[in-house]
């Protein structure tokens, strides 16, 4: 599949979760490398500049699919023949998606720790990171119930009340505004991310963010789980996260309301570190200002820019 195949199923919501997004754009990336037979390097680099572009601009927001792309090009800089260029290309993917797929396992180890037998559990939106340590739980023998927010407007929440109830997991679907009213009576919240900034704020699913504050309120431990590649080195220089509006024909549909009305349709919302007790990530459980730390140690700071 193309770079322009993959980049439009992502726009379109076919393809989505961070860590599949990012899979697929490696793929595709590794794909659009080894169909190159020529032997011009400059003519490859500039195709698979276009493609890294076209990827990018898929969904801005999501650093999975930034790092997922950068960490690709890795050391492509220092190859002098377009065999060495597509074969770097190749093993960097190849590298990346298999990382991808074992930090789930990792995650799921780890924080399923974190989950005792009775337990109440919210969660929200469809994050396969916060179904692993749910499944790995539950597989342990450790028996409790779910509660999964519908996430509208794409109502994710339903992909993760079908994985979770595949799994044998009793689990419950309400609506978004009902957080506050059930929060009373939960022990833990996990969600995933789209992103973590370096200073340990959390921008995922919009909606998060009242789940995290009604978790704070009534003392509701609220954890994370992420891969590290969901953490943000551009964030270290002061670049902001873009917050992806989508069209309003999610919302409402055409000619549902007057012309005058607006509609605001943002994807994502940003949680301070203070409302998150923990982020679970395959390198160990750790608390959110340790973002810093974990951006430098594991991403390094080598292609945090690229070239426009």
């Amino acid at each position: 599949m193309s770079a322009e195949d993959v980049a439009e199923r992502i726009r379109s919501m076919e393809i989505r979760g961070a860590a599949e997004i990012a899979r697929r754009a490696a793929q595709a990336l590794k794909e659009e490398a080894e169909s190159y037979s020529g032997d011009d390097l400059k003519e490859l680099r500039s195709r698979m500049e276009k493609s890294r572009d076209v990827l990018l601009a898929s969904r801005p927001t999501a650093i999975s699919l930034w790092n997922g792309v950068q960490y690709v090009f890795k050391d492509t800089s220092k190859v002098s023949t377009a065999e060495e260029y597509r074969t770097k290309v190749s093993e960097n993917a190849d590298r990346f998606i298999n990382r991808s797929k074992s930090a789930l396992k990792t995650i799921g180890r780890l924080g399923a720790n974190r989950i005792q037998d009775g337990d109440k559990v919210v969660t929200h939106c469809n994050s396969k990171a916060a179904i692993a340590v749910m499944a790995e739980a539950w597989a342990q023998g450790k028996r409790f119930e779910v509660f999964a927010t519908e996430s509208r407007p794409w109502r994710q929440g339903v992909l993760t009340a079908n994985d979770l109830a595949e799994l044998g997991i009793p689990v419950t679907i309400i609506i978004d505004s009902a957080v506050r009213f059930i929060m009373k009576d939960m022990d833990k919240v996990f969600v995933g991310a789209d992103t973590i900034a370096s200073n340990g704020a959390l921008i995922n699913k919009i909606g998060t963010s009242q789940v995290a504050l009604a978790a704070h309120e009534a003392r509701v431990p609220f954890t994370v789980c992420a891969e590290t590649f969901k953490f943000s080195p551009r964030t270290i220089y002061g670049e902001l996260v873009k917050i992806e509006e989508r069209d309003s024909t999610e919302i409402v549909k055409l000619g549902e309301v007057p012309p005058q009305v607006k509609v605001f349709n943002p994807v994502f919302d940003a949680t301070p570190p203070e409302y998150i007790d923990s982020i679970v990530t395959e390198i160990g459980v750790i608390p959110p200002y340790a973002a810093y730390n974990i951006i430098i140690k594991e991403l390094g700071q080598e292609f945090i820019f690229y070239e426009d």
